[in-house]
């Protein structure tokens, strides 16, 4: 795909598509990151959309870190009132990120390091959405400025063809909806976390500060 392309664009015109086409809201299996991210992504999508959300981020660093999103996270489904949203928490598995950054621990945040463990939670995302018979997947990772919204909807595109299941294009950033993000984290006062999660991102925050 071309680097200008239009995923908004994109994004809507299938939601019109599912609102003419299916009786019920199709199952979607959404790879969350954090509580701040999900929040606009799930006001957004929620109409139109079965949503199951899936937390697979073996990059974050503590395993403190990673329960505390968790927690956020479900804490941010119950005060939203989202009742039918589902929440699947995968095991915490530092060995999976361990795996696919080595050789690339001394890249700078959002490089090559960062787009491998973008295919890493997709992936696992689009394994678990085939198996379990979702209609589409897709991420909240688009909402945040600082991850390439390119990048991920290729990941998106290719692990589509791979394993035959609908990716959701998107990029969640555009109309306002990161800052819609930053509101709805200050309404329910989300914690906010100061680097994306790995422990990479945590040293490079520690040394700009």
């Amino acid at each position: 795909m071309d680097k200008n392309f239009n995923f908004q664009k994109m994004f809507e015109s299938e939601l019109e598509y599912i609102k003419k086409t299916y009786d019920k809201k199709p199952k979607l299996l959404l790879h969350a990151c954090c509580a701040p991210c999900s929040s606009y992504v799930l006001e957004c999508l929620n109409c139109c959309f079965d949503i199951t959300l899936y937390y697979y981020n073996p990059n974050i660093s503590p395993e403190s870190e990673f329960d505390y999103r968790v927690c956020e996270l479900e804490r941010l489904v119950e005060e939203m009132n989202l009742k039918s949203v589902k929440v699947v928490v995968e095991k915490y598995n530092y060995n999976d990120f361990k795996s696919i950054a080595e050789g690339f621990e001394t890249l700078p945040e959002g490089g090559e390091r960062c787009f491998r463990c973008y295919k890493l939670r997709l992936e696992k995302t689009a394994l678990f959405a085939t198996e379990n018979q979702f209609d589409y997947f897709t991420t909240t990772l688009t909402v945040s400025p600082y991850k390439n919204s390119y990048v991920l909807n290729n990941i998106g595109n290719e692990l589509s063809k791979k394993y035959g299941i609908k990716y959701l294009f998107s990029d969640f950033k555009k109309k306002d909806g990161y800052k819609r993000s930053c509101t709805l984290s200050k309404k329910y006062d989300l914690y906010r976390q100061n680097y994306c999660g790995c422990i990479f991102s945590k040293i490079e925050n520690e040394v700009k500060k």
